[in-house]
């Protein structure tokens, strides 16, 4: 049988859904169930997943679909006795309720990249979460930008670079190079008489220019995010 608590996060995350189609956050959570702190949330929403009643969408931000419902919350103004833990299928109307938003996705974040010198190549791991509508079919990670070499392409320095993981790309687009294994940069690639220029969106800057074994594609740009301050 369902505590009180889990029984009332259940209903409330049921009811948002209903209403907006978004789950709601750990934050409204806690307010809404008048809880110390969102570490009790965690501790209920792993209950409710651990039996059955809700489930996490995977790599999505605020992405919760309730599963089912103790009849209790299904039957018409009958009260379920307490010892009934009796677990019905939650019918859900389609002209109703609508999908979880999965407008969130969480991508790896593998540190600083360049736009300006190349440096060393990224290797620390966190996540990101990113609107699903930025990102296409495939693999992604971000990487935050240092440097103002690619600022004519629209790109600052601390943006956040959105990279599709491809090993390949078209002469003209713009791609995370490994440079000599140990150098990571991001600019134009071009393919110039059998070698590999790196080409910047800044006046200021130089081509970059090595031979084809000197340099890895590692993705190419998908999109930005930017904060503003």
């Amino acid at each position: 049988m369902l505590t009180a608590k889990q029984h009332e996060l259940l209903r409330f995350i049921q009811s948002r859904l209903e209403s907006t189609g978004i789950s709601p956050s750990f934050e409204e959570m806690k307010e809404a169930l008048d809880l110390k702190s969102k570490s009790g949330v965690h501790r209920l929403i792993s209950a409710l997943e651990e039996r059955g009643f809700i489930r996490r969408l995977p790599n999505r931000a605020r992405a919760l679909e309730v599963l089912k419902q103790p009849d209790s919350a299904v039957a018409s103004g009958k009260p379920a006795a307490p010892a009934n833990d009796t677990i019905v299928p939650l019918v859900k109307p389609a002209a109703q309720v609508a999908e979880p938003a999965n407008d969130v996705i969480d991508v790896p974040l593998h540190g600083r990249i360049a736009a300006g010198a190349p440096i060393e190549a990224i290797e620390d791991h966190t996540s990101l979460p990113v609107p699903a509508a930025l990102l296409g079919p495939g693999e992604h990670y971000a990487l935050e930008v240092s440097g103002d070499s690619m600022i004519e392409a629209g790109i600052f320095d601390g943006d956040y670079a959105l990279i599709k993981r491809t090993d390949t790309a078209r002469d003209g687009e713009i791609v995370v190079a490994l440079v000599n294994n140990e150098e990571a940069t991001l600019k134009y690639l071009r393919r110039d008489s059998g070698r590999i220029r790196l080409d910047p969106a800044n006046a200021s800057y130089e081509p970059q220019i090595y031979s084809q074994d000197q340099v890895q594609v590692q993705g190419k740009l998908a999109g930005l995010l930017r904060r503003y301050h």
